[in-house]
């Protein structure tokens, strides 16, 4: 990996940022042509809102430039905010009702958990969750348990792409395939995939996907997509009723007050808001593209894995699957139980490393993410302060032979 490209990222230099997985990190070109479009909204606040004109020009290219990204077309995505305000704008769409179920696993984000227990609660639909065999080293593993967990009630799939919690790729194709042969609504929390694995959304088949820009894609903060296949796109409500909204949302192939569909109208034109991180995507891809992506992704990767196993041949823990479920450049290191807030705070204050850990089903973990801005020495620092913190022999000493 080129050891120059921590220096286009704004990251502070006395931090060692190993979380890129919960935020993200911008680089500098991209933050400049965000703060570019801010710009061009002050100067000139009515030709930039314009939704008939301009405004809903940029609003397409953008669309049309991330569509080819995820192997989809413009008119099944929409710019929004972040992943969890796309996927709860599809939870309460559905018209569920008392006795259906919502079929998940034990790995969800705990966001999104809250926000099918909020529609549960207001619905009467019940939860139903699977509990995913680890470590997860066979693909059927997955799918039979997710499978086992449908009923003639189910109406809803919920899976992750990657989890939040334990940083695995969730090999959810077949799965998918499943549910909609038996009529089940599938809704998928892509938060960490854009950017970070292959997509191909019309050919996943999902119903329904969420995806952050502003991870793996490194775009600034505010810019997410919610894509529906195009044949449900009418069940879908606005959560905010504004400018875009038309009477006649619920019929398929109505088009908006501003010459998109039903579906773009409404959930893009939502009164005055900063739509720049959105219109900075196609910066962020130019990026990628420019440095090589697949290239640092790769060599990301090997740094992670290696991480990994470097931990668990030192604390004798085994990972929660083998490599090819773990996401690519996000590891969950399996540790000692700890007081994982106390962890979290001496990593900062001896080691000024950022990095998470967390407490997850009574185990104590710490997630390592890896991005083209990290490099080796900063993987040999973390194993070195995991190995002070927990008290553990670190490889090659003369007490661990």
């Amino acid at each position: 990996m080129p050891h120059n490209l921590a220096r286009h990222f704004l990251l502070r230099d006395d931090v060692v940022y190993l979380n890129h997985g919960s935020y993200g990190a911008c680089p500098k070109p991209v933050f400049e042509s965000y703060q570019n479009w801010q710009l061009e909204l002050e100067r000139q606040p009515v030709a930039y809102f314009e939704p008939d004109g301009v405004f809903s020009a940029r609003m397409r290219a953008v669309r049309e430039a991330l569509a080819g990204e995820l192997g989809t077309d413009a008119t099944n995505i929409v710019g929004q905010v972040n992943a969890t305000q796309a996927l709860n704008i599809v939870a309460q769409s559905l018209d569920l009702k008392p006795g259906d179920q919502i079929l998940t696993t034990d790995h969800e984000y705990a966001a999104l958990n809250k926000t099918w227990a909020f529609v549960a609660r207001r619905t009467g639909a019940e939860i139903v969750t699977v509990e995913v065999p680890l470590p997860l080293t066979e693909e059927s593993q997955f799918t039979d348990t997710v499978l086992a967990g449908m009923t003639d009630r189910t109406r809803v799939l919920f899976l992750s792409h990657i989890t939040s919690p334990t940083a695995l790729t969730f090999p959810i194709e077949r799965a998918v395939a499943e549910a909609r042969s038996r009529g089940i609504y599938t809704v998928i929390d892509g938060a960490h995939a854009p950017g970070h694995i292959p997509l191909n959304l019309d050919a996943l088949g999902a119903d329904f996907y969420a995806g952050n820009c502003h991870k793996w894609l490194m775009t600034p903060k505010g810019s997410a997509f919610l894509y529906v296949r195009p044949d449900l796109q009418a069940l879908i409500d606005p959560l905010v009723i504004s400018h875009g909204w038309t009477l006649d949302n619920k019929q398929p192939g109505v088009t908006g007050p501003f010459g998109n569909s039903a579906f773009i109208d409404q959930l893009q034109m939502q009164g005055t808001r900063d739509m720049a991180a959105w219109l900075a995507v196609p910066d962020a891809l130019a990026f990628r593209k420019a440095h090589d992506w697949t290239s640092v992704s790769a060599e990301c990767r090997r740094m992670a894995q290696d991480t990994l196993a470097r931990m668990c041949a030192i604390t004798g823990m085994g990972p929660l699957s083998s490599p090819e479920f773990c996401a690519p450049q996000m590891v969950t290191i399996p540790i000692p139980d700890c007081d994982v807030v106390g962890m979290h705070k001496a990593l900062m204050e001896r080691f000024r490393i950022e990095m998470p850990v967390l407490n997850w089903k009574g185990r104590s973990f710490a997630r390592l993410s890896v991005q083209g801005y990290n490099d080796q020495h900063q993987m040999d620092l973390l194993v070195e302060a995991l190995c002070d913190l927990l008290d553990l022999r670190p490889e090659g000493s003369a007490a661990a032979k």
